[in-house]
């Protein structure tokens, strides 16, 4: 919705996934064997049944249905800071700022910012996911606070990076409108009754959208989190919904063969534990497709990055993912990737059709080396680039797939991001694992809680300088 018209052939616009380079009939002896994908069958079932039984507690499977409801609000809102502002900007971290920037440079103008309102209709927008001061900085040099909408995203409201942006934006906006003006430029995403931001929003009756329950932050790009954004940029979040639909019917079929993201699952687990491969790179093809990656890492990385005690051994679980770009990183990682290790897959993505054309011209055709380019088109280079590389890791021996979008828009991006989700759900439940919950991050908030002295962590702070001692001599 936004400003745009869904008008996409949904029947032509499934995406489709190629896991024959996977198998040992392509890759020879470093492969995942048809018996072996055979022996995984009674495991994907099972798999299967078990995350469809959590399916309540899921609740991100089901916000192509439930946010429905929500769609109006939401894109009233929208409408109302497109109107309202020059400058969008969404302050949060993780799951809350990984996804917007993904759907932002998958969809949107891949130099919206600079084309500005008068060419795009709405405003310039920026997502601010770290604290680096001299980046806050910067972002106040080139913001006027008179035009800019700020919209904070945290559904505990305890963020601590979150929450210093959220002070100092305040600050500045009470400091210059008052209390009374605070709702025409500060828009919260939270809890919707737990949390500081709760009370926040209530105090200066703000705009507020609802984060929902069993929705953790990496899983919530298809809730206000996401969708918001995305439609103060004009974009279609109806067609988002619509291409997460699909996907999760296509991820419900109980033959793993006809379920994309349960074969995904469980080719990915049987290269971990047959075959060592325990680290998996993502390499779209398409620079609107470049963050895809960077929101993929965190949603594969603190989902399956997990411990258990089991029969008194600690067993350790996940699978490193690494983030590429084609064809940039051909010249960065592929090296690696091909006459390197045996310790990784990689997945491709690739699409079919680009929304644009650049014919390459003849311009030097006295040059033989050069003039085989003119007459064809980027869109031709880019995917015989992503073909040949596919080929040249292949024929080395290494594991590999390519998921292939006809091409980028807001339907097709919808599955995209479903069918991850479900893949990382169901490996999940393959490895025995919980993949919804992150101690470990938990542990790091905990310290920086206390080393800013937060009230309750003053046994966690005696804990931090009782172990932070350091010796002079392994420092250099």
């Amino acid at each position: 919705m936004g400003k745009k018209e869904n008008c996409v052939d949904k029947s032509s616009m499934r995406i489709r996934v190629d896991y024959n380079n996977m198998l040992s009939t392509a890759v020879g002896e470093h492969g995942i064997t048809l018996e072996e994908l055979e022996g995984m069958r009674e495991r994907l079932k099972a798999a299967l049944a078990s995350a469809n039984s959590k399916r309540d507690s899921m609740r991100w499977r089901d916000l192509y249905k439930t946010e429905r409801d929500n769609l109006s609000n939401i894109l009233e809102v929208a409408e109302f800071i497109r109107y309202r502002a020059e400058n969008f900007v969404v302050l949060g971290i993780g799951g809350s700022a990984l996804g917007p920037i993904a759907v932002q440079q998958a969809i949107a103008h891949l130099h919206h910012n600079d084309l500005g309102k008068a060419v795009t209709g709405c405003p310039r927008i920026f997502i601010e996911d770290n604290i680096d001061p001299e980046r806050m900085a910067a972002l106040l040099d080139v913001i006027d606070l008179d035009k800019t909408v700020f919209n904070v995203i945290t559904k505990s409201g305890s963020t601590s990076e979150t929450m210093s942006q959220l002070l100092i934006v305040t600050r500045m906006l009470l400091d210059r409108f008052g209390e009374k003006d605070l709702r025409e430029h500060l828009v919260v995403t939270t809890d919707k009754e737990k949390g500081n931001l709760v009370g926040i929003a209530r105090k200066y009756d703000l705009h507020t959208f609802v984060v929902p329950d069993g929705v953790g932050g990496r899983f919530s790009e298809l809730c206000p989190v996401g969708l918001l954004p995305a439609a103060v940029a004009g974009i279609d979040i109806s067609a988002m919904l619509d291409g997460a639909e699909l996907m999760d019917h296509l991820c419900s079929h109980e033959e793993p063969e006809k379920n994309p993201a349960l074969m995904l699952a469980g080719i990915e687990v049987l290269a971990m534990e047959k075959h060592g491969a325990n680290i998996g790179v993502l390499m779209p093809y398409a620079d609107s497709l470049k963050y895809i990656a960077d929101w993929y890492a965190q949603l594969w990385a603190e989902s399956l990055g997990k411990k258990k005690l089991e029969g008194g051994k600690m067993l350790r679980f996940g699978q490193t993912p690494v983030k590429a770009l084609g064809v940039t990183d051909q010249h960065s990682q592929v090296q690696l990737y091909t006459d390197g290790p045996f310790d990784k897959t990689v997945t491709f993505i690739g699409v079919e059709n680009f929304r644009k054309t650049v014919e390459i011209p003849h311009v030097f055709d006295d040059i033989p080396a050069v003039a085989f380019l003119s007459g064809h088109t980027l869109n031709e280079l880019i995917n015989a680039e992503r073909v040949a590389t596919e080929h040249a890791v292949t024929i080395s021996g290494h594991m590999n797939k390519t998921i292939l979008l006809p091409e980028v828009n807001e339907f097709t991006l919808g599955q995209l991001l479903m069918l991850f989700e479900m893949q990382t759900a169901f490996a999940g439940e393959l490895l025995g694992i919980d993949a919804f919950d992150q101690p470990g991050v938990e542990e790091g908030k905990n310290a920086t809680y206390a080393l800013l002295g937060k009230p309750g962590y003053e046994e966690k702070l005696q804990e931090l300088k009782s172990s932070s001692a350091k010796s002079d001599k392994y420092i250099i």
